[in-house]
């Protein structure tokens, strides 16, 4: 069989979702050939037995090393892999039945090296889930460049959903020890080496996100710290957007000590825009609890994002400091 796609995939403590992951993979309709490479990544609990069950099912390799972090894996596991087109995919998401069918549509269609797909809640998530995919998705949010074909411009895909070629893997020799911004930090790279990228709107996939509020918090923050990071790096991708969440919550905390001074209008507008969001996750997710709850996720993202983005730009972008020595925890050796 002459394999072409090889789905990489790196594992850290998480049986239950390759069990689902793999059982997904099983429902493609596709006639496409392909491969699926697990990197089991220094796990304590390990996935061996559920990828053992579906040996006979799937065209599965399954490799454990050390704990280096998920870039060094996804690395790992494409060197390892017999495909010429690598898709990356994080353990946390489920896979439509059609998802290859779309990517070899596009590609037959497309000359890129690197492309990228969206990100969606499947109907049996939880309303948190729905509600914290609704804030990282929205184009009120996040723009919409993980969800949104007409807000793509210079798209830089990311690893829950991302597809290389093995000339640019070669060519750029894959992610570095960054994490999380490994991806962004390759489609930059990637795109400066002069390959192309694209954005493949109908290749999208389930990301499950499991969880909680703190959790959410941790990750949106290490994704504020990560940004300056990146734009030390990369100064041509620099973008007053960035600002946007950290402008917020200043904005936010200034309308309410206004508020106390019966100075009302920065509030109205404020909270005309938590409004917004409340009235158009409801109805995209037919759901009024989901609603509220898509304005926490939005609190909590903006708040988190926000207070690492000003720390970190302040650390990085003022005083000049080295990322590994303000942000040890944002690095594998």
């Amino acid at each position: 069989m002459n394999i072409k796609y090889s789905f990489i995939i790196p594992v850290y403590n998480r049986p239950d979702e390759v069990e689902e992951l793999l059982t997904s993979f099983t429902a493609f309709t596709t006639k496409i050939p392909f491969e699926v490479v697990l990197v089991e990544d220094g796990s304590t609990i390990s996935s061996k037995r559920i990828v053992d069950e579906f040996a006979n099912r799937l065209s599965l390799s399954y490799f454990e090393k050390e704990n280096t972090g998920p870039g060094d894996s996804r690395n790992y596991g494409m060197k390892r892999a017999k495909g010429n087109f690598f898709i990356i995919l994080d353990s946390d998401v489920i896979m439509p039945e059609n998802y290859l069918d779309e990517v070899g549509n596009y590609l037959s269609e497309n000359k890129v090296d690197c492309f990228g797909g969206p990100d969606a809640a499947h109907q049996v998530f939880s309303p948190i889930q729905k509600a914290i995919n609704f804030v990282m998705t929205s184009f009120l949010t996040t723009g919409g460049i993980r969800g949104k074909k007409n807000a793509v411009k210079e798209y830089e895909p990311r690893s829950f959903n991302m597809g290389i070629s093995k000339e640019a893997f070669l060519a750029t020799k894959g992610f570095g020890k960054i994490h999380p911004g490994e991806d962004p930090d390759l489609a930059i790279r990637i795109k400066n080496k002069g390959f192309k990228t694209g954005f493949i709107e109908k290749a999208f996939v389930y990301h499950k996100r499991r969880i909680d509020w703190n959790k959410f918090f941790i990750q949106v923050n290490k994704f504020g710290k990560v940004r300056p990071i990146l734009t030390s790096w990369h100064p041509e991708t620099s973008s007053i957007a960035f600002w946007f969440p950290a402008c917020f919550i200043l904005s936010f905390i200034a309308s309410i000590a206004l508020l106390l001074l019966k100075f009302y209008l920065p509030f109205i507008l404020v909270l005309g825009y938590l409004c917004l969001i409340f009235l158009l996750s409801s109805l995209e997710n037919k759901s009024i609890k989901i609603g509220f709850l898509s304005v926490m996720a939005l609190l909590v993202q903006f708040y988190g994002y926000g207070v690492g983005f000003l720390k970190s730009t302040y650390y990085i972008r003022l005083l000049k400091r080295k990322p590994k020595e303000v942000f040890p925890e944002l690095f594998f050796e």
